[in-house]
């Protein structure tokens, strides 16, 4: 199969989100997450590849210290439609007894993001706390996952850039594009 090109994408979409729009938003958050922390230092997962780029930015808005690692579940595959939930990477030491602060690009549905905390809980994490850049405005989210951070809430399309791809392409844009109805 081919990919579609970013190009033609990019050409159907519109951005909803500039990079100075995130920003301050990531700056939010840091400043909330320092809040509920509260000196306690989190294992701070990254949620990959999305979260990656959302993940980063946002470790430099906390001011708390974190000890890094990441995790690795996909339902995607290089697609646009959700699948059976695979398991590419957990985190060598378990959480137990800790808060594990997960960064993720995006609350869609949550099914991924629903998993990797239910692992944690399962790991013996005393508590899991969600950070996402971005949260669909939709009534499709799995029942029990909410984010505790948000970011900015974006419109009921597909979504793309700052972490998110299209086809696995355009993960490094500097904003967040919708494409247009």
């Amino acid at each position: 199969m081919t990919r579609p090109a970013l190009a033609d994408a990019l050409g159907h979409a519109e951005q909803i989100f500039s990079r100075a729009q995130l920003d301050i938003a990531i700056v939010r958050m840091g400043r909330e997450i320092d809040a509920a922390l509260a000196g306690e230092v989190p294992l701070y997962l990254s949620v990959m590849h999305g979260g990656l780029i959302f993940a980063g930015a946002l470790a430099l808005a906390v001011r708390t210290d974190l000890e890094f690692d990441y995790v690795h579940a996909t339902r995607y595959r290089s697609g646009t439609h959700g699948g059976e939930l695979r398991w590419l990477r957990k985190p060598p030491v378990a959480p137990t007894g800790r808060t594990v602060l997960l960064a993720d690009d995006i609350l869609d549905e949550g099914y991924t993001l629903r998993a990797v905390r239910d692992w944690c809980l399962a790991q013996g994490a005393r508590r899991v706390l969600i950070a996402v850049l971005c949260q669909k405005r939709h009534g499709r989210t799995a029942p029990g996952i909410r984010a505790d951070f948000c970011g900015v809430e974006v419109p009921d399309r597909y979504v793309f850039g700052f972490g998110m791809d299209y086809y696995e392409q355009g993960r490094n844009l500097p904003g967040i594009f919708a494409l247009k109805e």
